[in-house]
């Protein structure tokens, strides 16, 4: 036992400079770390096999205890512990040297855990895309966007996030009437319904689960829109159909770094010589690093953050143009900070829906994926991609002047004619009363 003690503590003293933690092990010993500053956090651990796991693998085996039931919480949570850990931490490693080097093996290793082929895409999708919807519901905002909001102020809520979202990523898109659009990753179909409605285009919804495929096809239906928005289970590198515009969001971090020159130049190969392509997807501030240990594990299996400089050289390659990069900083811990909020007040009912372990796991999940985001280097970027360089606008005017007609009138179709109701499809379907899926 002593050895083991030494181990953690060595670990945890490298690591925790400043802070208030306080650790009791299995033998009922205490141990406090930091420099006395801040709200105090004491974890409990339970027993010697986690004690001695995390103390040669904290990245891993700390998550996997307090799954467990072997780590919980005397004073504090799972944020408050992250906070300690990441405040105190580099991006993406530790300084305590034994487990410093087990995260650079990762590193070295990381393009093993993403050979994203068509079958292996469709397997790590499934498990946790298709998780049930009705976990989703518990946590998400009224249309089921489970990326990134927008916060154009702190105070709006969740549900007006989400809609500021949609209205940036359709500002950069300068969608015109009667245009067709691919949604690659089109999750429970809110982004696909919403241009739709909105700019009267066709949209085409890609996604590899089942269960929104499920979700966004009954959706449409229900809003009286599936001759001009279709949803299929398919992969990207199947498609063959050329369209005006392309969209993806919240799906880029699961192609993989060895597939990225495939992504772009298939991309390349999908966009109208005049059209527009908006890239959303979660991305680091700092160098390459491996995906955490316990999200490629337990949450994202053969899922990958890239650093922007893995992205523009199979941008560059592809041929596509970049107009636009904006980087949303804090938007997404904002996000996760609405979502953990309300998963923990529907705690019950997603422990009905499974377990008591699944739940600490996603608590874990949502917790240190916030905790990324504030204090350590992740990001959201948005790329803007067209194949030739007049295409758009040379100054970005129109973007925020497309939102405010938006948000105004809910109805846009040109920056300059944004507040002019367009003329009805022909021969399009009477409409149904909405049935919201949240």
């Amino acid at each position: 036992m002593f050895a083991v003690n030494t181990l953690l503590q060595r670990v945890v003293s490298g690591l925790v400079r400043t802070g208030n933690l306080s650790i009791t092990g299995p033998n009922g010993q205490k141990h406090t770390f930091g420099d006395g500053t801040g709200d105090p956090v004491h974890i409990q651990i339970k027993t010697a096999r986690a004690e001695r796991a995390i103390g040669f693998d904290p990245m891993l085996a700390a998550p996997e205890a307090y799954m467990d039931g072997d780590l919980d919480f005397l004073e504090g949570d799972t944020l408050d512990l992250l906070r300690v850990a990441f405040q105190n931490m580099g991006p993406g490693g530790i300084d305590a040297m034994w487990s410093k080097a087990i995260e650079g093996v990762r590193n070295a290793f990381r393009r093993l855990h993403q050979v994203n082929t068509t079958n292996r895409s469709k397997r790590n999708v499934q498990r946790h895309y298709d998780l049930s919807g009705e976990l989703y519901k518990l946590f998400l905002d009224d249309d089921m966007q489970y990326s990134c909001a927008y916060f154009e102020n702190p105070d709006v809520s969740l549900e007006d996030a989400q809609t500021a979202k949609k209205r940036h990523l359709a500002a950069k898109m300068r969608l015109k009437p009667g245009q067709n659009v691919l949604d690659i990753g089109s999750g429970w179909g809110g982004l696909g319904l919403y241009l739709a409605k909105t700019f009267e285009v066709d949209v085409l919804g890609v996604t590899l689960s089942t269960e929104q495929h499920g979700v966004a096809t009954e959706r449409a239906q229900a809003e009286g829109l599936e001759n001009h928005v279709h949803f299929e289970i398919k992969d990207y590198r199947n498609i063959s159909e050329r369209f005006d515009r392309i969209v993806s969001v919240g799906m880029f971090e699961h192609v993989g770094l060895n597939h990225y020159r495939t992504f772009f130049d298939k991309c390349a190969q999908l966009l109208k010589p005049d059209g527009v392509m908006v890239l959303h997807s979660i991305g680091r501030t700092g160098p390459p690093y491996a995906t955490s240990a316990f999200i490629r594990k337990y949450i994202f299996p053969g899922g990958y953050i890239p650093s922007l400089s893995e992205v523009l050289p199979s941008i560059e390659k592809s041929g596509l143009v970049v107009n636009d990069i904006e980087v949303l900083r804090l938007h997404y811990a904002d996000t996760l900070k609405h979502w953990r909020a309300r998963f923990l007040a529907n705690r019950d009912k997603a422990k009905a829906l499974y377990d008591e372990r699944f739940c600490r796991m996603w608590d874990f999940y949502l917790a240190g994926s916030e905790a990324a985001f504030r204090w350590q280097d992740l990001m959201v970027f948005q790329i803007q991609l067209t194949r030739k360089n007049d295409t758009l606008p040379v100054t970005r005017g129109y973007i925020e002047k497309t939102e405010k007609a938006l948000e105004m009138h809910g109805m846009a179709h040109e920056p300059e004619k944004a507040a002019t109701k367009p003329p009805a499809r022909k021969a399009a379907p009477k409409r149904k009363k909405v049935v919201k899926k949240a």
